[in-house]
């Protein structure tokens, strides 16, 4: 007997696949801007790093080594503004799709249970309650679960994917505050942090939901989740970790060493000298920015509107005029050779945008903008 997938989507990516084929029959080949995936090398000292861990015969710690927890530690304070947490209270995972997945299920979610996330957000926040039977209730308003003690976990996405939606931290508190009163655990998914574009946010920083004006110096009932792939160009490295509040980790790792739930040794040495750099940091945020400036000015010209995106690594779009339903217009960037992702995937409330990714090379980039401008 196989493995049931009832009650599952179909894997929603699946869908495109005609429309990649038609924007790979364009004289000038395709140009794929549907998929967040890293074109860009892997910093030398991050494979120096994981090449010199590679004699590795033993198993390594689920908890991750102490220099990467103190690593990830430092990180926060440096970068997030997060001093002094405990590295008791940090978990490597094996990139954040499967955490995000798999959470709801580790905390023992269930029938009956309600697992809140963004209205228009990344599908795995609903995957993740629906593996473990719970109901995912898709709302950016606090308001609609405020006091419900059915709602467990409490999903926020800051930057947004596909959005680039930044929550500030009066917003962050709001639902901090909802989350205690209801004993609910809050898991903000922060992969985009240091990909922020316009000001307040590529000024000040985006807050994280362990910053102390969110959290008042309380961990308690809060995870923050981030990933090395998009920062640092790891995505094949799968590396990623939560931090937050001790206790809530230490029941994690333990459930994760009895499910085997590993980060590879040599990765987590890699990972441990990407966080102490951020030159690396710096100059893939630069690339990225000349990037969404070349597609940004492309799309504008062409008539088509870039809705919000000041920070992640994609540009939320419409198409000129009052806009049209999202698969008319990936249809149509697909003549032009160029695919994207239509709005559709992230919830039935974005079926008129389509979200284009900067992860491609430069020239790929301006191929696309040259075809969009006709130039």
């Amino acid at each position: 007997m196989g493995l049931s997938t009832a009650g599952l989507p179909d894997f929603p990516w699946d869908s495109l696949v005609p429309f990649a084929q038609r924007a790979r029959a364009h004289p000038e080949g395709i140009v794929d801007l549907s998929v967040g995936t890293p074109v860009d090398p892997t910093p030398v000292l991050v494979r120096d790093a994981l090449a010199a861990a590679a004699d590795s015969p033993g198993y390594p710690s689920t908890h991750g080594t102490a220099a990467l927890r103190q690593a990830v530690v430092d990180w926060f304070a440096r970068r997030r503004a997060v001093p002094g947490l405990d590295p008791a209270g940090v978990l490597p995972t094996v990139g954040s799709k499967e955490l995000v997945a798999w959470l709801p299920s580790l905390l023992g979610l269930g029938e009956g249970d309600v697992v809140v996330h963004p209205a228009v957000a990344y599908p795995t926040y609903d995957i993740g309650a629906r593996l473990a039977g719970a109901t995912a209730l898709p709302t950016d308003e606090v308001a609609d679960w405020r006091g419900r003690t059915d709602v467990r976990l409490v999903w926020l996405n800051s930057p947004s994917n596909p959005t680039g939606r930044v929550l500030g931290v009066p917003e962050l508190r709001s639902v901090v505050e909802a989350a205690r009163e209801i004993g609910a655990v809050v898991a903000s998914d922060e992969c985009y942090a240091l990909l922020a574009w316009d000001d307040p946010w590529a000024s000040d920083g985006v807050p994280s939901i362990l910053d102390p004006r969110v959290s008042d110096g309380r961990l308690d009932g809060l995870l923050a989740v981030h990933s090395l792939s998009k920062q640092s160009n790891l995505a094949g490295y799968r590396a990623a970790f939560l931090a937050g509040d001790p206790a809530l980790v230490g029941s994690l790792l333990e459930l994760r060493k009895q499910a085997g739930m590993i980060v590879p040794g040599p990765v987590q040495a890699a990972m441990t000298v990407a966080l102490g750099d951020d030159a690396h940091v710096a100059e893939q945020h630069a690339r990225y920015a000349r990037r969404r400036a070349v597609l940004a000015a492309a799309l504008d010209a062409a008539g088509y509107l870039v809705d919000g995106s000041p920070a992640g690594l994609y540009l939320w779009v419409t198409a000129p005029g009052a806009g049209q339903d999202c698969w008319a217009t990936v249809a149509d960037l697909a003549e032009l050779g160029i695919l994207v992702a239509p709005g559709e995937f992230y919830g039935p409330t974005a079926a008129r945008h389509v979200r284009v990714a900067l992860t491609a090379s430069d020239e790929d980039v301006a191929r696309a903008a040259a075809r969009l401008t006709g130039a």
